[in-house]
């Protein structure tokens, strides 16, 4: 069994994969901002007996992710596995986005991935093997307003796999983008509530989407079962959509022009509910 090192396990999909790692038995270093909040992690780490090691780690920060990653190598003697998951769902129109909030959101999504990459891969190149997966969405393809921030983050992200994949498959180490759909996580608790007076309706509507897609929640589990699985099968597919909904939307999106795709965010109210229910067959209502 491995070494894995998964980030953003306080809750969601990071908290699922570090469990469903550590089920499979692999040793498993998770990392956290603020470990003394205990949880679901805790909670099963403790009552499973499970072999994970919670560790303080802020991906925003190079000190921090050094020192993390250092326990593990300080500990174990390698990284096998490092799972990137820790993000933020930002969302906002484009005009009324402060650009802190961009930025935010690129340093977390994007360079906290990229610190980790950097920490672990010498290691991986130098041992000949080596995986390294990158939780993306499938906002990390479809680019839905007002989620400017977050899938600008995710498009980067999709893009620095790509060319990372291509860069280290002689060296033996693979690299997988998950892309999940709609998942039950507390990513969508921490929406921030729409602008008083803003001009755009986008995200009173993305926020219903999602309100209607949770009435039949999907479990972060089902993510971590997937990463599981490419961690433990050895696959060297790149792309992995995960969730009952996430391959259908990709192919909604590849269904229609860009022409045809900015109508749709530009349709009344009233049309996109009228869309919304037909085609997803989602009670919304605005």
């Amino acid at each position: 069994m491995g070494i894995a090192f998964v980030t953003g396990t306080s809750t969601g999909i990071g908290m699922a994969t570090a469990v469903s790692l550590a089920r499979a038995g692999h040793t498993v270093y998770a990392g956290m901002r603020d470990p003394s909040r205990e949880g679901e992690l805790h909670a099963a780490a403790a009552q499973e007996k499970l072999p994970i090691c919670i560790v303080k780690h802020d991906v925003d920060s190079d000190a921090s992710t050094g020192d993390a990653i250092g326990q593990g190598l300080a500990r174990s003697g390698r990284i096998d596995v490092l799972v990137n998951n820790a993000g933020i769902g930002t969302m906002g129109s484009v005009e009324e986005t402060p650009l802190a909030d961009f930025r935010s959101t690129m340093e977390t999504n994007f360079f906290g991935a990229l610190r980790c990459i950097q920490a672990v891969l010498p290691g991986m190149r130098q041992r000949g093997s080596g995986c390294i997966v990158n939780v993306s969405s499938v906002s990390g393809r479809v680019a839905t307003a007002p989620q400017g921030p977050y899938c600008s983050s995710k498009w980067a992200l999709e893009a620095l796999s790509e060319c990372l994949a291509q860069e280290v498959k002689s060296f033996g180490v693979r690299v997988a983008i998950v892309e999940p759909g709609v998942i039950s996580t507390p990513i969508f608790d921490k929406v921030r509530p729409d602008l008083e007076g803003t001009r755009y309706p986008h995200k009173r509507r993305i926020n219903e989407l999602f309100r209607a897609s949770l009435e039949q929640p999907v479990s972060p589990f089902v993510v971590g079962e997937r990463i599981r699985d490419i961690v433990d099968s050895g696959t060297w597919t790149v792309r992995h959509p995960v969730g009952p909904d996430a391959s259908g939307l990709l192919q909604w999106r590849a269904s229609l022009s860009d022409e045809e795709w900015v109508a749709w965010g530009a349709m009344t109210d009233a049309e996109w509910v009228a869309y919304v229910r037909t085609a997803f067959r989602l009670n919304v209502s605005l």
